[in-house]
């Protein structure tokens, strides 16, 4: 869409400087409600979403490489305050800057948009999994990049396995009364020597699996990575493989503390 394109062209080169529907409509030639519904559904974003997504992300990125406190760095992006960066920031990424920066943990950050899509390209196998209990905290955030973050954030991974470093399990199930998706985080229960306060036994099914490992990536195109993945699967891989999806949850997995930014997904599968 090329007139939405002069406005995201528009926004990325002015990223730090003040931004209005009404200016980024005329760029396009177009009235600020149609502006506002094009850009919509080809970013599936607002405006004003996608620029503070950037804004964020940028930040991040500098963050670590730059000297300054972050809320100088955010200031130089457009926040105005620090209070409004550390408000936007725990919206977007579900914990606090602070915590954060402690972690280390992955986030979900955003590249300027473009129209060309590249196809991520996992390695694919096919797999029989023997049942096995995974222990679990259950997360009410639809979101999982955000339930991972407080998970990272406070340490639960530990917490569950007593000081060892272990393996990390999502376990993601569609509620179709409720229409959302049931997100838990935990690790394998044979591996837990620690505190299990607030947790639940998932049984995972055995069965046959579609197993992806996503493409190597760095800390900030991680969260990013899997997304893509996740759309690939299903846009490209279940539909010209001759798969559907079977019964039971899909897993991610991955060990934070590697930082070799890769992960598998799990989805039960069954021909068609």
């Amino acid at each position: 869409m090329t007139q939405i394109g002069l406005a995201i062209a528009y926004i990325e080169a002015h990223l730090r400087d003040e931004l209005d529907n009404k200016t980024l409509a005329r760029i396009c030639g177009y009235s600020e409600y149609h502006f506002i519904r094009l850009f919509r559904r080809y970013v599936h974003l607002t405006p004003a979403d996608y620029i503070r997504k950037r804004r964020i992300s940028e930040i991040v990125r500098r963050v670590g490489g730059d000297a300054r406190p972050m809320s100088d760095i955010a200031f130089a992006w457009g926040f105005n305050s620090k209070e409004n960066f550390t408000r936007a920031f725990k919206k977007e990424h579900g914990i606090l800057p602070t915590q954060w920066k402690s972690a280390n943990c992955s986030l979900r950050l955003y590249g300027p948009f473009s129209f060309a899509v590249s196809a991520p390209e996992p390695s694919v196998s096919l797999q029989y999994l023997t049942p096995f209990s995974l222990t679990v905290y259950r997360f009410d955030a639809e979101d999982p990049p955000a339930c991972w973050n407080r998970y990272n954030a406070e340490r639960r991974s530990i917490r569950l396995s007593g000081g060892a470093v272990t393996e990390d399990f999502g376990a993601m199930i569609w509620d179709g009364e409720k229409k959302r998706l049931i997100y838990h985080i935990g690790i394998r229960s044979d591996a837990v020597e620690g505190d299990t306060t607030g947790t639940l036994q998932l049984a995972i099914k055995g069965g046959l699996y579609a197993v992806f490992e996503t493409p190597p990536a760095d800390r900030d195109a991680f969260v990013s990575t899997i997304r893509k993945t996740w759309d690939w699967i299903y846009r490209v891989w279940l539909p010209e493989n001759g798969y559907c999806r079977g019964d039971g949850f899909e897993l991610e997995s991955y060990v934070e503390t590697s930082r070799k930014y890769t992960e598998r997904i799990y989805v039960p599968i069954r021909k068609e």
